[in-house]
């Protein structure tokens, strides 16, 4: 990324049941300020995880990404953000930002988890302008298509 100015904060519209193939394939719809709205395609663990916090549900036993947030809780750490900033055959990646006692981490990571993870801590969720708009949609599209249904 060259500047700041490349990058959007986008917030998560919902988890959605995508139909492709004749396949339903859950997804994490991520909104901007524009109404543009960017699907990825998610594992069904992880559109539970982020429709539970989406929905404020609680788990009766901790799922993964509140075992992650606790430990970093724990040990003193906070999310600062997720930066989902590269697209390379159909994957998207992503990174976090941790801080511990000042200093700035940054780890690897499946955007579906970063997504988790920043939901449970408030942490911005950024995106490369370039990536975004590669996939975007607006709203009246996303909207009107039969494709697409709440998650279940």
């Amino acid at each position: 990324m060259d500047s700041a100015s490349d990058i959007k904060e986008v917030t998560v519209k919902g988890v959605y049941m995508i139909n492709i193939f004749g396949r339903a394939v859950p997804a994490v719809m991520l909104e901007d300020d524009d109404g543009m709205i960017m699907p990825i395609h998610i594992g069904q663990s992880e559109a539970l995880s982020i429709n539970s916090v989406l929905k404020n549900e609680t788990m009766p036993r901790p799922m993964t990404h509140d075992l992650i947030v606790s430990i970093l809780s724990r040990l003193g750490a906070d999310v600062e953000k997720i930066l989902i900033d590269e697209k390379e055959d159909n994957i998207y990646y992503a990174r976090m930002t941790l801080i511990k006692d000042g200093k700035s981490m940054e780890f690897d990571a499946r955007p579906s988890d970063c997504i988790a993870i920043a939901l449970r801590n408030n942490a911005p969720i950024l995106i490369s302008e370039d990536v975004f708009n590669e996939d975007a949609i607006s709203k009246e599209n996303f909207t009107g298509s039969k494709a697409i249904t709440g998650f279940a």
